[in-house]
């Protein structure tokens, strides 16, 4: 079993930043990539950026420029740093784990709030 647990999220004024972290444990083998998707309030998931083992990075074109997916092979863990956050980028953050074979693993979110 893959366990994720993600941190780092809260209440934050418009134009702070947050740093979101996800651990990852348990029995990760052939770990294809990690990714941060959100879910906002009556709306669906939607991914915000993925990195793969190799370092390549896809973001979803919303996010470019302001939100930066980073990762730590050797301790498993995904990182997001979130600068200039906006009212709507409020939304709980998940993580998902991918493996070679093609399995799906999930955190079980951090709430973001960006208000003032």
């Amino acid at each position: 079993q893959v366990q994720l647990v993600e941190s780092g999220g809260g209440l934050v004024q418009p134009g702070g930043s947050l740093r979101l972290s996800c651990a990852a444990s348990g029995s990760i083998f052939n770990v294809n990539a990690m990714g941060w998707y959100r879910q906002a309030p009556g709306k669906q998931r939607e991914l915000v950026a993925r990195i793969s083992s190799g370092g390549s990075i896809n973001y979803a074109d919303s996010f470019k420029g302001r939100f930066t997916i980073s990762r730590d092979n050797a301790k498993n863990t995904a990182y997001l740093q979130m600068d200039s956050l906006k009212p709507e980028d409020t939304a709980v953050y998940y993580c998902r784990l991918e493996t070679a074979k093609l399995a799906y693993y999930w955190g079980q979110g951090t709430q973001v709030i960006v208000s003032s």
